[in-house]
């Protein structure tokens, strides 16, 4: 695929960035994209490996060789085909994806990885500017009724599957508006919101109706939903966030990352947001080292923190993966986001015992150095490093560590759908009957049945949960998987 030796005469050129000193004065994305001719060379590095281990690398099993040759042809829009044929969104996860189909690159074994996650945004992205992204309506109507609970980007991409088959989709999305952490979650300056809306022009083309402001279990209640819909697809994401349960934490300034984040999408939509919560002026502490930890320091800086400080509780990964150990599976290593380069300190194997405060509000943070080691039964436990502890100002906490498991509360247990061991929706993949849940005529996707993941992940699920819905409508089904 691409060019025979490009792999050996031409070497990997990604996209640049903005200055820090001017993209952290907006919300916007900051990424210079690469000239056409340019990203053709890139795809032309696509070697002829025989075993293509980025097809299964992806999620969404991209057809991601296929793309890069014809992208090298400059057959742009053939391309953007093969590339819709397996993930309805790419320019979100040319944006937000972490890209394991690059970690698991032939090239990456010994030499750097073609740019995959680039040229795939570049596909999409001038697939768009072209006019060729275009409503595919279906030939004919079913008839039968489907509701998909929860718009984030495994609602979203069950629900344009199941439009295309031809049946009745209506999303429900429990906020003002559509799209899920996509839309309230993942920063402006990581992912502009028009990439949603448009694609929701194109679904309601398709059929689908999007009725937003509705809490289903809440508002609408559960035994309504399944005497109304043929089919219920529950994909409402993994939104109940891990605490931190140490002295101090009923101070006020020690908030949730999504009772942070959010807000500020909001007021960038142009929402007025009384009592938001802000870093401006503020001592800033992240607590978790993930991506969500990294868009909260994004905007904290934006925001105009005085300082800001990111914790992780595990130890501080290598720089470089063993790439013949890991390889093709995602690497663990040290992962820089744009965000830390603006401004963040970071700190590793961190832990936190207590805040401290004044008038009901945080001042300060006391923390310990920890180190991990084996266990009895050979297990990593943690273990404080003697006289290590230290203190930090802190106005203003914001907890990151991640989500445990779905809102039990209002749908999941007015359904009373079965849940697995870690508290998701259980439903299985594997078999006959794949996403369906323990209540007839209900499937769960994504988040919600497999716990937090990707944005990839999410599309994935949407789109195989779709052709199961649609096989227990119809006895059979046409859609990919």
């Amino acid at each position: 695929m691409g060019k025979i030796t490009g792999f050996m005469e031409i070497a990997r050129k990604d996209r640049g960035y903005e200055p820090v000193a001017e993209r952290i004065k907006v919300y916007k994305e900051f990424v210079r994209p690469l000239p056409d001719a340019e990203m053709s060379q890139q795809g032309a590095r696509c070697m002829d490996c025989g075993i293509p281990f980025c097809q299964t690398g992806c999620p969404v099993n991209n057809v991601i060789p296929d793309w890069n040759d014809l992208v090298y042809r400059g057959n742009w829009k053939s391309a953007l085909d093969v590339l819709h044929s397996t993930n309805n969104f790419p320019e979100f996860t040319g944006r937000v994806c972490p890209a394991p189909c690059e970690a698991a690159c032939t090239l990456n074994i010994n030499d750097d990885a073609v740019a995959i996650k680039s040229i795939e945004q570049a596909i999409v992205d001038k697939g768009w500017a072209e006019g060729w992204i275009v409503p595919e309506q279906a030939p004919h109507r079913t008839g039968r009724k489907v509701a998909v609970v929860g718009s984030g980007p495994a609602g979203l991409a069950c629900a344009q599957q199941l439009a295309r088959a031809g049946h009745d989709v209506t999303l429900f999305e429990k906020s003002d508006r559509v799209g899920g952490l996509l839309r309230y979650g993942i920063p402006d300056f990581k992912m502009e919101k028009h990439h949603i809306d448009r694609r929701m022009a194109q679904m309601k083309a398709e059929g689908v109706t999007f009725r937003t402001g509705v809490n289903v279990g809440v508002d609408l209640k559960a035994d309504k939903l399944l005497a109304d819909f043929d089919a219920v697809v529950l994909s409402g994401g993994s939104e109940k966030p891990r605490d931190l349960p140490v002295p101090g934490r009923e101070l006020a300034g020690i908030h949730f990352a999504m009772d942070f984040l959010p807000l500020q999408n909001k007021v960038v939509a142009g929402d007025k947001v009384p009592g938001q919560v802000v870093a401006t002026g503020r001592h800033v502490v992240v607590i978790g080292g993930g991506d969500t930890g990294s868009d909260c320091i994004g905007t904290s800086i934006r925001q105009g923190a005085k300082s800001v400080v990111n914790f992780e509780l595990l130890a501080k990964p290598p720089e470089q993966e063993d790439k013949p150990l890991t390889w093709p599976y995602w690497p663990l290593k040290l992962r820089t986001s744009t965000s830390h380069d603006e401004g963040a300190q970071r700190d590793f194997a961190v832990a936190t015992k207590r805040f401290e405060g004044k008038d009901g509000k945080v001042t300060s943070l006391i923390a310990c150095r920890v180190e991990w080691v084996k266990d009895e039964k050979g297990a990593m436990a943690m273990k404080e490093v003697p006289g290590s502890e230290f203190t930090l100002p802190a106005d203003l906490v914001l907890l990151a560590m991640g989500y445990v498991h779905p809102v039990h509360e209002g749908l999941v247990a007015g359904l009373g759908v079965e849940k697995d061991a870690r508290g998701n929706v259980k439903a299985t993949t594997d078999g006959q009957g794949c996403y369906a849940t323990s209540v007839p005529k209900v499937f769960a996707a994504g988040d919600m049945r497999r716990g937090q993941s990707l944005v990839v992940w999410a599309i994935r699920e949407g789109r195989q949960c779709a052709r199961e819905v649609d096989t227990f409508l119809m006895g059979m089904s046409d859609l990919p998987r």
